[in-house]
């Protein structure tokens, strides 16, 4: 008697863990699912960005954009992103030359982030 009832706990033990560990499988599969989908979106708002910009920017300014992402790929995705809104409002005259990238980044960088410290 004593031997079928650990039995069957043993046999209830190995299945909770089995149900377990099939829980955590599909919740992982799910997770690099949603991962995957975010990484394409990304791409997607990258590669449309940069089609962008071959129609905005001449090639020396584009060349300088492409440095600059190698450099600071944050501050080269803001740019971009920025000349592509002031493209699509017509709030700039297209194309944009080397000489006024230059002047668009020269206005980023003297731009400063203002933080109030307590003393």
């Amino acid at each position: 008697m004593m031997a079928v009832s650990s039995d069957n706990e043993l046999e209830r033990l190995r299945a909770a863990r089995i149900a377990e560990m099939q829980s955590q499988i599909e919740a992982q599969a799910a997770a690099q699912v949603e991962s995957q989908l975010e990484a394409e979106a990304v791409n997607r708002e990258k590669a449309h960005v940069d089609m962008m910009m071959k129609q905005v920017l001449t090639p020396d300014a584009r060349s300088r954009l492409a440095n600059l992402s190698l450099v600071d790929e944050s501050t080269a995705m803001k740019v971009k992103t920025h000349l592509a809104d002031l493209s699509e409002s017509n709030k700039i005259t297209i194309p944009v030359t080397d000489e006024q990238l230059k002047n668009i980044l020269r206005g980023l960088k003297n731009q400063r982030n203002t933080s109030i410290r307590r003393m």
